[in-house]
């Protein structure tokens, strides 16, 4: 049977709460979220109890990563709502910080982490900032709760990358451990944001996956004119309603995808009414 989950707010009390499992010599895993949570976010609880004996999710909807623009004051907050769902999934802690706990000196006085290379164009183009807002708070989220792994699903591709990158470059000892998407029957990658759609609109934001499918089938079989594919992929999605932000293939590092790779990722990222969708398919070369 699980055991009751424990919610904090204040770091020190976090701390002092890690600081008993450590001495007990158990392993720690963290799974940051921004609250929200659906199936998705629940895997990643569920991988993480695999790695580790403690799971401490956090719930911060992150205001620096945030544009102007943005959903920030409007993002669904939906703690208790969450806090069962994460107790039903075995999480152990759930840290809720305040916005002035994280920033005591206030967001435009925090110091930033900016990951280079791998933050740049893709979403990072279209969302100036983003990723440094990202960067920043788990830089601050892995010192809080000094895990030995944390989980992050494979939707958030580009933020996957920004985030192995932050670990290496910083020489957090970290494992990241990456989370397959989780999908509707339909294909849909899970989101919060999903929650935005219409009805009309979410029998059709399954396009983007099948999209992604069909881009990557040609990849596979030895299609590699990458722009006309991308052409391609953006045409189909705007011919059923979407706004395409961006289709492109990379490298599984984000580099230019090259000739000779064995796999590529495909990202994609598209307006739907007023939401905006990603999603990403590694593809493997076939090898006959």
């Amino acid at each position: 049977m699980n055991s009751p989950l424990k919610t904090l707010s204040n770091i020190s009390d976090l701390r002092q709460e890690l600081a008993s499992y450590r001495s007990e010599g158990k392993k720690i895993a963290l799974v940051p979220t921004m609250g929200n949570l659906h199936q998705g976010h629940l895997r990643l609880v569920e991988e993480a109890k695999r790695h580790a004996d403690v799971v401490v999710a956090t719930i911060f909807v992150n205001p620096l990563q945030f544009n102007p623009d943005e959903d920030y004051e409007s993002y669904p907050r939906t703690l208790e709502a969450d806090q069962a769902k994460l107790a039903s999934a075995g999480c152990n802690l759930l840290f809720t910080p305040s916005v002035e706990m994280v920033y005591p000196q206030g967001q435009e006085n925090q110091t930033r982490v900016l990951v280079p290379g791998v933050s740049e164009g893709l979403c990072g183009q279209k969302r100036p900032g983003h990723f440094d807002g990202v960067a920043t708070i788990v830089t601050k989220l892995f010192n809080f709760v000094q895990p030995d792994i944390a989980c992050f699903g494979q939707k958030d591709y580009q933020q996957l990358s920004v985030i192995r990158k932050l670990v290496e470059d910083l020489s957090f000892p970290i494992k990241i451990i990456d989370v397959p998407t989780h999908r509707t029957p339909e294909g849909l990658a899970l989101s919060s944001r999903n929650g935005y759609l219409t009805p009309e609109q979410l029998a059709k934001a399954p396009t983007l996956y099948a999209t992604l499918k069909e881009t990557a089938k040609q990849l596979a079989t030895g299609n590699t004119h990458f722009n006309e594919l991308n052409h391609q992929a953006r045409a189909r999605l705007a011919e059923q309603g979407f706004a395409p932000e961006y289709v492109e293939i990379r490298n599984i590092d984000l580099s230019p995808a090259s000739l000779n790779a064995k796999s590529w990722v495909i990202l994609i990222a598209a307006r739907l009414g007023k939401t905006r969708l990603i999603d990403n398919l590694i593809v493997q070369r076939d090898s006959n």
